[in-house]
C-alpha cells in the first residue's frame, strides 16, 4: 500500500468521526482488499494525524477478545486501538448522544503497569508481576461505518471504534483478586442488561495485555508503565439512548457509572 491510499484512507475514517456520520465501509468500495496490516498502517496515520493536533494517547485498547469470536473471524490475534485523552469521560459525569454516531457501551478490566512490558514472549504471570493496579471500566465504542458493519482490516483502521473511556475509581492489586472469575453486570436505567466475568476476555484479563505485548513487540513497541490499559468488553456491547443511566458493578472491583444526555 502506497502512502498515498494510507493517507486517503485516514482521511476518510478520520472525516468521518469529526463530522459524525456513518460511512460505507473501506472495504466495500474504497479498498476491497485491505489487509490487517495495511489496516494498522492506516490506523498509525490516524494516530500521527491526532497527536500533530495536540491530542494525547492516554493508553492501548484491545478489541476482538473473545476466543470464540476470533475463531468466527479466522484470526489468531484480537486487535488493538488507541484512547485519546479527549475521548475521557469522568465517573459519574454525563456524555451528549450528540457527541457520537451510534454509540455503545460494554464493561471491560482496565491495567496500569508498574513498569514496561516489551515481547516477544510475555505471558499472563509476566503481566501480572509487572501489574500496578487492575480498576473497573466502560468503554463507549462508536463505529463510523453504517449499522456498526465491518470487516476486521475495516475496525483496525478505525482505531478499533474507540470514542469513549471512563475509568473508575476502585483499584485493586492484581494478587487481590482471580481475575477470570470477577463477574460484572451491566445495568442501564436499574435494569440489568448484560452479565459477564473476567474469563469472556481471552481466559483471564492478564493474557489480553500479554497478546498487546507481544502484538506491539512486532513494531519495535511495548506496553508502557502508568498507561492505563482496556482488556476488551467482559459483555456484548449495549446501546445508548438519551436519558440512560448506565452502571457496571464488578464482583470485588467496585463499579463505574455515567449519564448520557441528548
Amino acid at each position: 500500500m502506497d502512502k498515498h491510499t494510507i493517507d486517503e484512507l485516514a482521511t476518510y475514517v478520520l472525516q468521518a468521526e469529526r463530522e459524525k456520520r456513518e460511512i460505507v465501509k473501506i472495504t466495500d468500495t474504497l479498498y476491497p482488499n485491505l489487509t490487517i496490516d495495511e489496516a494498522y498502517l492506516v490506523q498509525e496515520e490516524l494516530v500521527t494525524r491526532k497527536l500533530a493536533e495536540g491530542l494525547q494517547i492516554v493508553g492501548p485498547k484491545m478489541g476482538i477478545t473473545s476466543e470464540a469470536k476470533m475463531k468466527q473471524m479466522n484470526v489468531t490475534d484480537p486487535i488493538y486501538g488507541y484512547v485519546f485523552n479527549n475521548m475521557i469521560v469522568e465517573e459519574g459525569a454525563a456524555v451528549s448522544v450528540e457527541d457520537y454516531i451510534h454509540p455503545k457501551v460494554e464493561p471491560e478490566i482496565g491495567f496500569v503497569l508498574a513498569r514496561d512490558l516489551e515481547g516477544p514472549g510475555v505471558t499472563a504471570l509476566d503481566v501480572l508481576r509487572a501489574t500496578d493496579y487492575v480498576f473497573p471500566a466502560l468503554e463507549i465504542i462508536d463505529s463510523r461505518y453504517e449499522n456498526f458493519n465491518f470487516t476486521l482490516p475495516d475496525v483496525i483502521a478505525d482505531n478499533t471504534s474507540a470514542a469513549g473511556a471512563v475509568f473508575g475509581t476502585y483499584l485493586r492489586r492484581p494478587d487481590e483478586l482471580e481475575l477470570d472469575v470477577v463477574g460484572v453486570t451491566l445495568s442501564i436505567n436499574g435494569e440489568i442488561q448484560a452479565l459477564g466475568a473476567g474469563a469472556a476476555v481471552l481466559g483471564n484479563p492478564a493474557n489480553s495485555v500479554a497478546r498487546l505485548a507481544n502484538m506491539l513487540s512486532k513494531k519495535g513497541e511495548k506496553v508502557k508503565a502508568g498507561q492505563p490499559i482496556l482488556t476488551g468488553g467482559l459483555t456484548a456491547a449495549v446501546r445508548l439512548e438519551p436519558g440512560d443511566y448506565v452502571q457496571a458493578k464488578y464482583g470485588g472491583l467496585g463499579e463505574v457509572s455515567f449519564f448520557v444526555k441528548a
